[in-house]
Order: C-alpha cells, then sequence, then structure tokens
C-alpha cells in the first residue's frame, strides 16, 4: 500500500505520514509503523544478588526438561503468586500457613525469573509477548499478595493498599521509560524482584516469634513498621528516577530556539 502524505502548516511544516492522521483499513500498518519508532529497549539489571542469579537461572534452563516451555513457568510463577495471597488469608488463623508463603515465594522466583531465560537460551523469543503478559501476570500477583497480606492481620489493610499503589506507579514508571528512553529498569539502587522475596520470606519467619514490635515505647506490628519503610523507599525512587528520566527527556528533546 502506498504511504499518502499532507503538509501542515508552519515554519517547520513538512510532510507527515496521513497513517497517523486516518483510520486504516489494514489495522497492521500503523502498528508496524510505529514499532519501526519504538527505540530499542535495554534491560537494566543491577540488584545485589543478580551475577548469582542469572549464573543459577542458565544452570537451571540448561537442564529444563523440553516439555516445560516458558509459558509454563510464567503460569507456575503466577499461581504461586496468587498461592502465597491467599496463603497469607489463611494465616489470620492458622500460622503454619506462612510456611506456604514462604513455599510459594520461592517457585514464584522459579517460575518468574526462569521463563524469559529459557526463553533467551532456547531462542523461542517472542518480545512484546513477553514483556505484554509477564507485566500484567506481575499486576494481577501484586493485586493478591497484597490482598493476602491485608486480610492476614499482620499488615494493616492500608499499608498494604499504599505498597501496592507504590508497586504499580513504580511499575509505571519503568513502563514509560523502556517506550521513550529504550530502558527498562528490573531493579533500584540494588534491590529488585528477587530481594524483595527474600525480605517477605525472612519477614513470614520472623511472625513466628515475633509479629508484634516496640518502638519508642509503642508496639506496632512488625509488618507495619516493615511496609512503612518500604513505601517511603519505593516514593523515593519514584520521585528520584522520575526528575532524572523528565531532565534526559527535556535535554534529549530541546526545541530548536
Amino acid at each position: 500500500m502506498a504511504m499518502a502524505s499532507v503538509r501542515t502548516s508552519g515554519p517547520h511544516s513538512g510532510p507527515e505520514p496521513m497513517i497517523e492522521f486516518c483510520e486504516q483499513v489494514d489495522p497492521h500498518v500503523l502498528g508496524d509503523m510505529r514499532l519501526l519508532s519504538l527505540p530499542e529497549t535495554t534491560r537494566v539489571q543491577e540488584s545485589c544478588v543478580a551475577a548469582v542469579e542469572k549464573r543459577t537461572l542458565l544452570w537451571l534452563a540448561a537442564r529444563t526438561p523440553d516439555r516445560i516451555g516458558p509459558d509454563h513457568l510464567t503460569v507456575l510463577g503466577f499461581m504461586a503468586q496468587i498461592g502465597a495471597g491467599v496463603s497469607f488469608w489463611m494465616a489470620a488463623r492458622h500460622r503454619n500457613a506462612l510456611l506456604g508463603v514462604i513455599a510459594c515465594l520461592a517457585l514464584n522466583w522459579l517460575g518468574d525469573s526462569l521463563d524469559g531465560t529459557l526463553a533467551r537460551v532456547r531462542r523461542r523469543l517472542r518480545p512484546r509477548y513477553g514483556f505484554y503478559v509477564d507485566h500484567m501476570v506481575d499486576s494481577f500477583g501484586a493485586l493478591s499478595l497484597m490482598g493476602g497480606l491485608a486480610l492476614s492481620g499482620f499488615m494493616h489493610p492500608w499499608v498494604a493498599i499504599g505498597l501496592l499503589v507504590g508497586f504499580l506507579m513504580l511499575s509505571i514508571q519503568s513502563y514509560l521509560a523502556a517506550h521513550s528512553l529504550g530502558e527498562f529498569r528490573i531493579s533500584f539502587w540494588g534491590f529488585g524482584p528477587t530481594e524483595l522475596r527474600m525480605l517477605l520470606a525472612i519477614g513470614c519467619a520472623a511472625l513466628f516469634w515475633k509479629p508484634m514490635v516496640h518502638l519508642h515505647g509503642a508496639q506496632y506490628r512488625l509488618f507495619d513498621v516493615g511496609g512503612g519503610i518500604g513505601l517511603a523507599g519505593m516514593s523515593l525512587m519514584l520521585v528520584v528516577f522520575t526528575v532524572q528520566n523528565t531532565g534526559r527527556l527535556y535535554r534529549e528533546e530541546r526545541l530548536p530556539q
């Protein structure tokens, strides 16, 4: 199909593709044109355990049976995160369910981390499909996990809601940076999903012997204190990276004087 163009008025006028102004008979044309303008995305993974984790995942990928594919691992990670939320909810009545949370967090790491590595090792990459599915799964999984925490009695519901909002806002920031800067940041200041899972698992173990802490003569829930610290950290990260990326884009797209 030939691409028509129109000319706009003004000092910097020039041909503009008609494809951007009208509905196409073939909807794939507009999508293909826009894909050409997207920058190549670079994954930024600078977490504390990134090097060890990468070697472990490559070792596991090389030994994964052929009948298990990346999609199977994605489903495993998603169901495990749902299971972690359900286990938190059950722990309100049966403290031993916290062991289920720890087990589900381990399975979530396996599924969520190994699926992409397996696809790369087997050269079965579907970048747009993987990006979309993985992060929608993460969003629904986070909703389940925070919902379970809110119902567990170990964390005030408003703290859990705040953490969920903070996670989603950081996610939005990362997705926008991936689109506009070609840089998808998985970790922030040495902390990534794996470190957060480890901290949550340690916190679950601590709940068995010390669910409450004393600060300045008052008593607080352990997970309220930890959640408050986590929320403050995420808020700071969100502000810093938003300002940083805004400044970078402003410098890269300066208007002519």
